[in-house]
């Protein structure tokens, strides 16, 4: 069933004024742990973001649709991409929506949005190693076709443990979707079929493990979820604010401390913000908590600034609202 516009509004409303991200705690924090923005012009639809292991520092991001068969490597202490990496041994890819890192520096490309509303027979997810010279060079990648057990559906978010390798994808659907299960390994000679397993309450556009696979964060356009993975069986455990806007990618800076929230568009910006469950505020189901419902932006009350400058941002949101749900 449509959520009432009115309702939407309302959390565009209240995500309006979430405070920002505190500073990166440290000199030792990551670099991008303060958030940086996407400098390079070629780069106008970032919809996925995986931190690197192999590269501290270094996030890794790749353009909407069917721009290339590339991704970036972006400075988070510059916001200047240092390597474009051009996958070989694939097909021309369709709608990439995601991308994680998984054991090894394995890095996975998910391939598997659905611009025709769930109707593809198959996606693809995309595997190859993560560069060990940040350089612009072509990588050979192995291809596998992906189908779900119960039928197509257009998704968006892609991750893959970090202990297991396991893949996991959740479907994008306005009433929420599931998180969805590949085979323990991902076979290049046949279909590969994703199981659902567990509702995920959210209109979701990405989502990240953190890097000891012990929680999972879920996003949307107007806020998000973050759960205890608890080998699968998640449990959630609170909400967090999102950036407003096209929001379509989230990770886990490599210490765990921090969550980067990407946005499409030029120069996007990508804002930082303590990770859940860290004891700085990240996340809570209570009145203190960072998030107002499953999908609506909830800062807590005392960074909720009532005015006339609020009643525009709200104004114009709203005005905007229908082109905002049309997109991916």
């Amino acid at each position: 069933m449509r959520r009432p516009l009115a309702l939407l509004a309302s959390a565009l409303l209240v995500g309006a004024f979430a405070a920002p991200a505190s500073a990166a705690d440290g000199d030792e924090a990551p670099a991008g742990s303060g958030g940086f923005t996407i400098k390079d012009p070629r780069i106008t639809e970032s919809s996925g973001l995986a931190a690197s292991r192999l590269h501290p520092g270094i996030y890794w991001t790749h353009n909407d649709q069917d721009t290339g068969p590339y991704i970036y490597a972006v400075d988070g202490a510059t916001g200047e991409t240092v390597a474009r990496v051009s996958l070989s041994g694939i097909g021309t890819p369709r709608d990439v929506e995601a991308i994680s890192i998984g054991p090894d520096n394995r890095i996975f490309v998910g391939d598997i949005g659905d611009n025709l509303g769930g109707t593809w027979p198959h996606v693809w997810i995309y595997e190859l190693p993560e560069p060990k010279e940040l350089k612009d060079q072509t990588v050979k990648a192995t291809q596998y076709v992906v189908k779900y057990a119960d039928g197509a559906r257009d998704a968006e978010s892609m991750l893959v443990h970090p202990e297991t390798g396991r893949v996991y994808i959740i479907d994008k659907n306005e009433d929420g979707g599931h998180l969805y299960e590949g085979p323990a390994k991902l076979s290049a000679s046949g279909t590969n079929t994703f199981e659902p397993t567990v509702p995920v309450d959210l209109w979701a556009t990405d989502a990240a493990f953190s890097p000891d696979g012990e929680q999972l964060t879920v996003r949307g356009y107007l806020g998000g979820i973050w759960y205890d993975w608890n080998g699968g069986k998640i449990q959630r455990k609170g909400r967090i604010s999102v950036p407003l806007g096209q929001g379509e990618s989230v990770t886990y800076t490599t210490d765990g401390k921090k969550l980067l929230l990407g946005m499409e568009g030029a120069n996007s910006p990508v804002k930082a913000q303590d990770a859940p469950g860290s004891g700085s505020g990240g996340g809570s189901e209570g009145g203190s908590g960072s998030g107002a419902s499953g999908e609506d932006d909830g800062p807590g009350r005392d960074t909720l600034k009532v005015g006339a400058v609020g009643l525009l941002v709200a104004l114009a949101a709203l005005f905007g609202l229908r082109r905002l749900f049309r997109r991916r």
